[in-house]
């Protein structure tokens, strides 16, 4: 698992079109509170004629919050750029310059065999450009992953792939709607994307081949208004979290305190990861009764889960 708090740390991760020229001026005046991190995509969002302007629009937007910045300090959320294919990526990191100081990395969508050499690449330079750690976050929802005989396959050998740049892949990211486009799915506000099962099988693969070497992060959740939608979606962050991932890509405002407040660690959670980090190495047993005397805490058993807890803690904070 991963030993750094910063891996843990991208929380709710709010999608942008990159052509939305009223961003910088959102994330100067803290429109969407202190507690985020921001994509701004180039890929989907954008229609494939207005690629170029994207662009433009993109790095003005991120000279401003650069500039105001350096005079009057704000939240500055992790920011991330999703590009449409490794050339941007080589062409971005160029000409932003200096302001490359406020990217935190790439998104890389429809991560594949056929473009992670180039995508690695593209990473290598940008981090051979920048004065600063530049990282990426792949996103894995390409339709070669669907196909059962040759998903494990692709999978391992995607990993074996990223082994150059680990310490630069921040998340590993799942495209849930990607995915579910594929089969004609569409959950509704009261429906967990883990209840469908061709998809929660693709997800538990993923995370059996990544998780315990990378951070892997939430399907993105499409409501944010309208019936049931908050109760959906603690409910699906719930699963997300009981079947091995962190953290929620969000496209609204208004799902991001829900993300961060489902994301809080209970408090009998934080003193039980904390009893067992802190156990006593001349004890003549490892396993005790918790502090509440409601389980069973294991130092050899749960230490990982203990750690992942107090990164957790530090992410998200605690339940009061």
């Amino acid at each position: 698992m991963k030993n750094n708090i910063l891996y843990y740390s991208v929380g709710a991760l709010l999608y942008c079109p990159a052509n939305k020229s009223s961003i910088a001026e959102s994330v100067i005046s803290e429109k969407f509170g202190t507690r985020f991190s921001l994509a701004l995509c180039l890929e989907d969002t954008i229609n494939d004629n207005f690629v170029a302007e994207a662009e433009q629009i993109l790095v003005n937007s991120i000279q401003k919050i650069f500039v105001s910045y350096q005079s009057q300090p704000f939240y500055l959320p992790k920011i991330f750029i999703r590009v449409r294919n490794s050339e941007q990526i080589t062409r971005l990191t160029s000409t932003l310059g200096s302001n490359i100081e406020i990217i935190t990395g790439f998104i890389v969508p429809k991560f594949s065999t056929s473009n992670a050499s180039e995508y690695i690449h593209a990473i290598i330079q940008a981090n051979e450009l920048s004065a600063k750690d530049i990282y990426m976050m792949p996103i894995y929802e390409n339709a070669s992953i669907i196909d059962l005989k040759e998903r494990l396959d692709i999978l391992y050998s995607l990993k074996d792939s990223l082994t150059q740049i680990e310490k630069n892949v921040l998340n590993i990211r799942v495209g849930g709607n990607d995915l579910c486009h594929m089969f004609g799915f569409r959950r509704h506000s009261d429906e967990s994307i883990h209840r469908i099962k061709p998809i929660s099988n693709i997800f538990s693969d993923i995370v059996t081949v990544y998780g315990m070497d990378y951070v892997v992060s939430g399907p993105v959740w499409e409501y944010y208004s309208g019936a049931n939608w908050e109760k959906g979606l603690i409910q699906e962050i719930k699963d997300d979290k009981l079947c091995g991932f962190i953290g929620k890509t969000v496209i609204h405002p208004n799902q991001i305190p829900v993300v961060n407040e489902t994301y809080k660690v209970a408090q009998s959670d934080f003193n039980d990861a904390q009893a067992i980090l802190n156990w006593n190495q001349n004890s003549n047993a490892y396993v005790s009764s918790n502090l509440a005397k409601e389980r069973m805490n294991e130092y050899k058993t749960h230490n990982n889960w203990a750690q992942q807890t107090l990164y957790l803690a530090e992410a998200f904070g605690i339940k009061n």
